[in-house]
């Protein structure tokens, strides 16, 4: 296609509204469902212009960015109502259209009028491809979008000319993470930090972060301990002309994400019992129930099949209902015509510690606020944010107090907690008793702070090794440690362990020592004699998740006790197996 041709093209397209869009979800991790949908267009399939970065580019170099996207966000509102989806419409406008002394304004809001969408569902996405000059003038505009009520957000975070005095000066609501520092986030610690950053930043700004451009379920798994809460990208939905409503395979994807609530404590101790409303009762009915009831701050709207659709807050609905003429405008209308649908649903299953993640991360979240609480999609009651808030304080505080001091791991009492849910839940797990051979006459040779280097070593290769999402790591003390895991690949994870613990401890050890493979140190009688190096000796004890009669926390853990002591039999990194439900037997698998 020659010059002249391409900008015929484009002319015809934009003659013709001859674009097309699709929608690619953006999902909550912690409430289990599709929030929003970011608006990509595209050209006309049998053109060369097809591709969004060759008609976008086109339509740059031809002085023709501006129409072409006023005509893309035209039809994105169009087809967003058209197809009902739900939450929010991520729309991409670029700064320099905003710029352009040419730019009209109001088109988007007359789509909005036409369509009754409403400006509160839809979020202007900022996409930077050109270095932006005129940042008041910039901020100016911005502020117009926001009068009529759009949110703004911010794409790709890290990788624009001018992102991070974007975000300083114009305060998104929104900020999307560059798809790169995701890629492989797993395998990279720099880009876990870079992460980290924008969260702090995020949380000193009350801006939402949006991680985009996910494509496995391990960069999945380290943002959602990290605390990322709504998610984007090929591993959750591709972008399709038509995306189902409520995509039951993204919900059984996050769902699979949350392996752990046998091991932390759930909300079903937070549930209120309130019962909802249903969308079509009127605005009078609701505001009497609030009169009735002047205890409840908010009450959960419900659809016919008891699926929370939005929620009602009965200061906002009251100072509503005070202005003129409200009374003849509204108390008949169904509740659905002044509901919030900008609501926070979580799983009663979900853990108290996420959840806590989620709502001291969360824009804008007010503390005297409610938030719903469901079961498989269906409303079962509330829950409060000051409560949870306390609770998790509570915990804290209760985790502290019995902390090992040296490692900040998880002493005794927890560990014992751990274990005991995990037979009352019967849940299939591996108990891994850890102890270092050498380490008495080691410390006695080194000094303890040399032993206290170790520990501390040991401590993190551990956390390491193990999956914080379903698996524990407690200290006993001293150079006793116990992991309980859920991961199946159990021992390669210990292997990975050993082999780590042994690279870190060449740095510790004296040359001649390291070189040798041994060392010279008093034992118990004060007699000097050559010890091994310092290893891992791993008792191992397999719990099928079957219930057990008369075997507790104290008996598996003896049983714990008694594996580490026969892998103590092997010199060097070893691992000695045995289950519950069988006598204990000669197992141990020496490993150099």
């Amino acid at each position: 296609m020659t010059v002249l041709e391409q900008r015929y093209a484009l002319e015809q397209i934009l003659a013709d509204e001859a674009t097309s869009v699709l929608f690619q979800p953006i999902a909550s991790t912690v409430e289990r469902r599709i929030v929003g949908y970011e608006a990509l267009s595209r050209g006309p399939s049998n053109s060369s212009l097809h591709s969004p970065l060759t008609l976008f580019a086109a339509a740059r170099h031809w002085g023709m960015l501006s129409e072409l996207e006023a005509l893309c966000r035209k039809r994105a509102i169009r087809r967003f109502v058209e197809l009902g989806l739900p939450g929010r419409l991520f729309l991409n406008v670029s700064p320099e259209t905003l710029l352009e002394h040419q730019h009209t304004r109001g088109l988007t809001l007359k789509a909005l009028e036409e369509t009754g969408l409403s400006a509160s569902r839809v979020v202007i996405e900022l996409t930077e491809q050109s270095p932006i000059d005129n940042f008041e003038l910039l901020q100016t505009a911005l502020q117009h979008y926001r009068t009529m009520g759009f949110s703004i957000a911010l794409d790709d975070l890290g990788a624009g000319y001018s992102s991070l005095r974007l975000w300083s000066q114009l305060h998104p609501e929104f900020v999307k993470i560059d798809r790169h520092f995701i890629d492989g986030i797993h395998r990279d610690s720099v880009k876990r930090e870079f992460v980290g950053s924008i969260l702090n930043m995020a949380k000193a700004s009350q801006a939402h972060v949006i991680a985009e451009g996910i494509e496995c379920a391990e960069e999945l798994g380290v943002l959602e301990d990290m605390g990322v809460d709504w998610v984007q990208g090929y591993w959750l939905g591709r972008p399709e002309a038509k995306p189902a409503k409520c995509d039951r395979d993204i919900i059984e994807r996050l769902a699979q994400r949350d392996p752990r609530t046998g091991q932390e404590q759930t909300l079903h101790g937070l549930l209120l019992d309130i019962p909802p409303i249903t969308r079509r009762e009127t605005v009078a009915q609701v505001l009497a129930r609030f009169q009735q009831q002047p205890s409840l701050n908010s009450l959960a709207v419900v659809d016919e099949a008891g699926r929370p659709v939005g929620t009602v807050h009965g200061y906002q609905l009251s100072q509503t209902m005070l202005k003129p003429f409200a009374h003849e405008l509204y108390a008949r209308k169904p509740i659905e015509k002044l509901m919030d649908r900008d609501y926070l649903a979580i799983d009663v299953k979900q853990s108290l510690q996420r959840v806590s993640r989620l709502l001291t991360s969360r824009a804008r979240q007010r503390l005297e606020e409610d938030f719903i609480l469901v079961d498989r999609d269906h409303y079962i009651g509330l829950g409060r944010v000051i409560d949870v808030l306390r609770q998790i304080t509570e915990l804290k505080v209760r985790q502290a107090r019995h902390a090992n001091p040296l490692t900040l791991l998880p002493g005794n009492v927890p560990i014992q907690d751990c274990i005991g849910k995990t037979l009352a839940n019967r849940q299939a797990a591996t108990l891994c008793y850890v102890d270092l051979d050498s380490f008495k006459p080691f410390n006695d040779l080194y000094g303890y702070g040399k032993g206290d280097e170790v520990l501390l070593g040991l401590a993190q290769i551990l956390r390491e090794a193990c999956d914080p999402r379903c698996d524990f790591v407690g200290h006993i003390g001293g150079d006793d440690f116990m992991l309980v895991l859920q991961s199946q690949n159990w021992r390669a994870r210990l292997t990975a362990a050993g082999d780590q613990f042994a690279l870190f401890c060449k740095g510790i050890y004296r040359e001649e020592h390291s070189s040798a493979g041994f060392f010279l140190a008093p034992d118990r009688h004060g007699d000097w004699r050559r010890h091994d190096l310092l290893a891992l000796s791993i008792g191992v004890v397999h719990l099928s998740g079957e219930a057990i009669p008369g075997i507790g926390p104290a008996a598996v853990a003896e049983l714990a006790s008694y594996a580490k002591q026969q892998a103590k039999r092997s010199s060097g990194f070893s691992i000695f197996e045995c289950r519950v439900a069988e006598h204990p037997v000669e197992s141990a698998v020496a490993m150099e």
